[in-house]
């Protein structure tokens, strides 16, 4: 994790601020690890994104992996349109069978390599 979000973390855990369960992930909806949680724009910050949620980071990464920035500003910018897309629920009926820790490498998608 980097920026603004790591640094809240670290100043809450400085204050003995105790941490609150887990935070859901909208696309898969298991708990996200604090190793596991990357901040995803639904919007992509290049089209004026600015509204951000925690995703897992291999949620994050299969994302970005299937969907162009194009995509995502004008089609895909809410996690239930996400979760409906075909190749989005083959790969999140996969992921929701591994534990919450789970990081593997995701390959982009051959559609958006050309």
């Amino acid at each position: 994790m980097k920026g603004r979000i790591r640094r809240r973390q670290i100043a809450d855990a400085h204050a003995g601020v105790l941490p609150a369960a887990p935070p859901r992930c909208p696309i898969c909806e298991r708990p996200i690890p604090p190793s596991q949680a990357d901040a995803h724009h639904w919007v992509p910050k290049s089209h004026g994104g600015r509204v951000t949620d925690n995703l897992h980071r291999i949620c994050h990464r299969q994302i970005h992996a299937l969907f162009s920035e194009r995509e995502l500003a004008t089609e895909f910018h809410d996690p239930q349109v996400l979760r409906a897309h075909p190749l989005m629920r083959r790969f999140i009926d996969w992921v929701s069978r591994k534990p919450d820790h789970f990081e593997q490498r995701v390959a982009r998608s051959a559609r958006l390599r050309s």
